[in-house]
């Protein structure tokens, strides 16, 4: 498919772009071969291939939840900049 050139013109305002004349000339040619590829993948049979959303098989990025010890709470509020009756002290953010 050949982009025309008042096309791009017209995409590249809906994408508040300003080209030059040099720069539509040379999207409108890139456009066009992404076009034609899509135009060439459309003409391929895909009737037998199920849908899928990923080839790779399924697995969980997520570690394995796992009960350990916790800091001491004086080790805790060792670098604190301010602590009170064991707690953080932080400024009121609400009155």
């Amino acid at each position: 498919m050949k982009l025309s050139r008042e096309r791009v013109e017209h995409i590249a305002e809906l994408a508040k772009l300003e080209l030059s004349d040099e720069e539509i000339g040379r999207y409108q040619a890139q456009l066009s071969a992404i076009l034609a590829y899509f135009e060439d993948l459309q003409a391929l049979d895909t009737e037998e291939i199920p849908p899928t959303a990923t080839v790779l098989p399924l697995r969980s990025v997520m570690r394995a939840d796992e009960v350990e010890p916790t800091l001491k709470r004086e080790k805790t509020l060792e670098n604190a900049p301010d602590a009170e009756d064991g707690c953080f002290k932080v400024p009121a953010v609400l009155e």
